[in-house]
């Protein structure tokens, strides 16, 4: 009986020794065996639970586990090149054992030393450089680059809730410094930068002076693009819109819009608009057919707001919805009377949606 209880203890002893000795990616392979390695871009559709992939020989679903390394490629959105070893599993499904991403260079320059903090969710129509956000106040684009901190998030898939930090770029475009996963809830813009408005501020190279914010509505003597008169509770103010102005937030100065503007003193005397914000209502998701676009040219009414466009043309008034703009030419911000050519396009809630603005 000894003797069988010394041997026990000495295969014990050795099969201790042999998991001692064993490299540590030699115990992850025994549990997750690579048995290819797979390259494609990554489609629509993709979860936290299943990446879906297009490669040469098809479309596959692979499993996303606790287990798969995704800390050389944490970006999962649509369009994104990637590389990916899987192994088989037990329940039919190839598992993702590691992802890779390709290497992108930038050439763009980051001001973060004013950022903003944004909360929201990836909408489908985010791209893997281009990260279309939906807010509360609307949606947001913000580029992705190589050197964003994307460590405070497990992967970035669209349909998820996230919190970014972002800055504005040379492009004029706001870049994400760092992503983390979010709480789902909503929330606003919170600024952490020096400016205490809360406000994305225009690119530092064009500001060397600190902003403060109004709040008021566009008065009946706007009437020019280049300069806004703005009623607030403390009277009406002139502030002058220029080439460094960020109007994405707020283009449609008709009388009486709600607006909040952050604003700086020029050298010229007069306030300078940094960042005008107007009223906008929540994103929804709504398929535009872009297949037969048509081109209006016609005024601005003064009854257009930053959700609706309504354009005076020879064949009438038209109202055109501005949530899917894709370029504005040739003009900042859009006044009564302003002579406008647009691409528009159907919407699936009978509505034309305005594509692109050209400034007459």
């Amino acid at each position: 009986m000894r003797k069988i209880q010394n041997a026990k203890q000495f295969i014990a002893v050795c099969l201790a020794l042999g998991m001692a000795l064993l490299p540590a990616n030699a115990i992850k392979a025994l549990a997750a065996e690579v048995v290819a390695t797979v390259e494609g871009t990554v489609l629509s559709g993709t979860t936290s639970d299943i990446l879906k992939l297009s490669t040469r020989e098809g479309d596959m679903e692979i499993k996303l586990d606790s287990g798969t390394d995704t800390s050389a490629c944490k970006i999962l959105l649509p369009d994104k090149k990637i590389s990916v070893s899987v192994s088989h599993g037990s329940d039919g499904y190839m598992h993702a054992v590691k992802i890779t991403g390709e290497a992108q260079a930038s050439s763009v320059s980051v001001d973060a030393s004013t950022t903003a903090t944004v909360t929201g969710t990836l909408s489908e129509d985010t791209k893997s450089d281009i990260l279309y956000v939906d807010t509360p106040q609307g949606q947001m684009e913000i580029k992705l680059d190589p050197t964003t901190n994307i460590s405070g998030c497990s992967v970035l898939i669209a349909g998820k809730s996230y919190s970014i930090t972002c800055a504005r770029g040379s492009d004029a475009y706001m870049h994400a410094v760092s992503i983390s996963d979010g709480t789902g809830g909503t929330s606003g813009l919170s600024n952490t930068g020096s400016n205490s408005s809360g406000l994305t501020p225009a690119p530092a190279s064009a500001i060397n002076a600190s902003t403060s914010t109004v709040t008021g509505k566009v008065s009946d003597n706007t009437r020019a693009a280049d300069l806004l008169y703005l009623k607030t509770n403390d009277g009406e103010m002139q502030i002058v819109i220029d080439a460094d102005t960020d109007s994405r937030g707020g283009m449609v100065l008709t009388p009486g819009n709600k607006l909040t503007v952050s604003v700086y003193r020029g050298s010229d005397a007069y306030m300078h608009a940094a960042v005008v914000t107007g009223n906008k209502d929540g994103y929804q998701s709504v398929e535009i057919d872009t297949s037969s676009p048509a081109t209006v040219t016609g005024t601005v009414g003064s009854k257009s707001t930053e959700n609706i466009l309504f354009l005076d043309t020879p064949q009438g008034q038209m109202e055109l919805k501005l949530d899917c703009v894709r370029s504005v030419t040739n003009c900042k911000v859009l006044v009564s009377g302003s002579k406008l050519t647009l691409t528009c396009a159907r919407g699936s809630d009978a509505y034309m949606h305005a594509l692109d603005i050209t400034g007459a």
